[in-house]
């Protein structure tokens, strides 16, 4: 179950890579690996950097993923995991010329997160993703 949750995970930010990066993208392949919370916050987040003209370029890279909690014998089975998030690659850039598009200075690019995954009928979904606010 700890591989497959891992895949799931990794899955989870190759296709939020690909939904960020295209303005016309549906989540069709995103609701794959994601549901609930995680998905609308990803859904308003992209579609607020899209009606501002802007895409997101380059890749998101997920390190030092442990399973923090797990609690299988509910209804809804849920698995907590514990990452460093490092998006000093992942850029907002200007969809129409890709110009990169100011950032402010000091922020976080490599951080922990804290994800919980829900075992629903169609299998493990990220249902939130929760920055630390502290470096990794």
């Amino acid at each position: 179950m700890k591989k497959l949750v891992l895949e799931v995970y990794q899955g989870y930010w190759s296709k939020m890579q690909a939904y960020y990066a295209d303005r016309n993208g549906s989540t069709a392949d995103l609701k794959q690996y994601a549901a609930s919370e995680a998905l609308e916050v990803a859904e308003n987040d992209a579609q607020q950097a899209h009606s501002r003209n802007r895409i997101y370029s380059g890749k998101v890279t997920v390190s030092q993923s442990a399973v923090t909690g797990t609690d299988l014998d509910r209804k809804v089975p849920n698995v907590t995991l514990s990452s460093c998030l490092d998006v000093s690659q992942w850029l907002p850039v200007v969809a129409d010329t890709r110009k990169p598009v100011d950032l402010p200075t000091g922020r976080l690019t490599k951080y922990l997160i804290t994800t919980t995954l829900e075992k629903w009928p169609e299998g493990w979904r990220v249902v939130r993703d929760e920055p630390q606010g502290k470096k990794c």
